[in-house]
């Protein structure tokens, strides 16, 4: 009993000598190629063994006999080890050079192809990482893209919108200047009803600049639905009349929500003015509210003769405006991205689709009590 601890602790001593100069070759060594450190580690493997077979054999252990056939053992296990190492440390570092430049070209703005066949199961997480933040950052650009697509659209039509008006304001004013206006009174009135469009639209521009800074204070109050869309339809029905349509109210439950009563009176004007501009006269625009497991759906129909489907997608988009024949452009674009902004605001969200004769916008509020925060 007494000898086998003898050669464990020789053994030991042995290895142990090995390992510490495994790890000194491993730290000066660290900064050097994957190949070269798998090479180290097999060669401490096999110095180990050869180590604490030399220290039993020199306590006289073993004969020279057995001595011999050991280290020719051990010198063989050398060369395989080593050139297994060899031949691992190339293919991995075959795999990761591969990975490094499949990296390298999502980076730069290319799209990450992980290679076909990893060298390790962590080297194949890290593929399936980098290709999910290809994919992300894929994501990323192309909503940047879009982002900046309407920013330039919006920027446009503002452009447009602006000129317009301010060119007709300065040749009325210089008619009324220079007192060639044959009716004054109407130029006057011409140049306040542009003045308060030119409100309007920087009003709806700070509107949407504090939507998207995330600036809009909320003042949240519980009120029936009833009332608010009732004091919705009451704020446009003269336009209504003007425009010839029919202003309906249809199922409309008096279900209570907790809202900001002027922002949400804000999308249903939105919504109801666009309704009527594009409903042809003798046409109905209907307004519905219900309660489904949701929350609060309040929806306006109108009869503009529908939207195209490849458009749909778009209808919230800021500066969005239709150039389909049935719904002629009007406005900046920024009605239908405000009340989306008001409604992702409260936890709802909005939507559109197609009806018969139509479109009908939905918006789905989160009942009282409900509201996430």
């Amino acid at each position: 009993m007494l000898d086998i601890l003898i050669i464990a602790l020789l053994a030991f001593l042995g290895a142990a000598v090995a390992g510490l100069l495994g790890a000194l070759a491993l730290r000066l060594l660290r900064r050097r190629s994957l190949v070269v450190v798998l090479a180290v580690v097999a060669a401490v493997a096999v110095l180990a063994m050869l180590l604490g077979t030399l220290a039993v054999a020199w306590e006289m252990f073993l004969s020279p006999h057995d001595l011999n056939v050991i280290v020719i053992v051990v010198a063989m296990a050398a060369v395989v080890s080593l050139a297994t190492a060899l031949l691992l440390g190339r293919w991995v570092v075959a795999r990761s050079v591969a990975l490094t430049e499949a990296a390298r070209s999502f980076g730069d703005g290319g799209s990450f192809s992980a290679p076909v066949h990893a060298a390790t199961a962590e080297l194949t997480a890290l593929s399936a990482e980098l290709a999910s933040s290809s994919a992300k950052l894929a994501e990323s650009r192309d909503r940047e893209r879009a982002l900046e697509a309407s920013r330039r659209e919006l920027v446009a039509w503002i452009s447009h919108d602006l000129r317009t008006p301010l060119a007709g304001l300065r040749a009325m004013s210089e008619a009324l200047e220079d007192g060639v206006a044959a009716d004054p009174d109407r130029y006057l009135r011409q140049i306040r009803t542009e003045v308060e469009r030119l409100d309007t639209l920087v009003g709806d521009l700070f509107e949407l600049s504090r939507i998207h800074a995330g600036a809009l204070a909320l003042s949240l109050a519980r009120i029936s639905v009833y009332d608010l869309v009732a004091d919705a339809m009451a704020g446009v029905d003269p336009l209504a009349e003007e425009h010839g349509v029919r202003l309906v109210g249809e199922a409309v439950d008096r279900v209570p929500v907790e809202v900001d009563s002027k922002e949400m009176s804000r999308v249903l004007g939105n919504l109801l003015v666009n309704a009527i501009r594009r409903t042809p006269a003798d046409g109905t625009v209907a307004v519905a509210a219900q309660r489904t497991e949701d929350g609060v759906v309040l929806s306006v129909t109108d009869g503009c003769g529908g939207i195209p489907e490849e458009d749909l997608p778009r209808v919230f988009d800021t500066g969005w405006r239709s150039n389909h024949a049935r719904t002629p452009p009007a406005g900046a674009g920024l009605g239908l991205a405000i009340v989306a902004g008001i409604v992702e605001a409260h936890q709802g969200r909005a939507a559109v689709r197609n009806v018969a004769g139509g479109c009908c916008f939905e918006v789905t509020l989160p009942t009282a009590g409900a509201q996430v925060g």
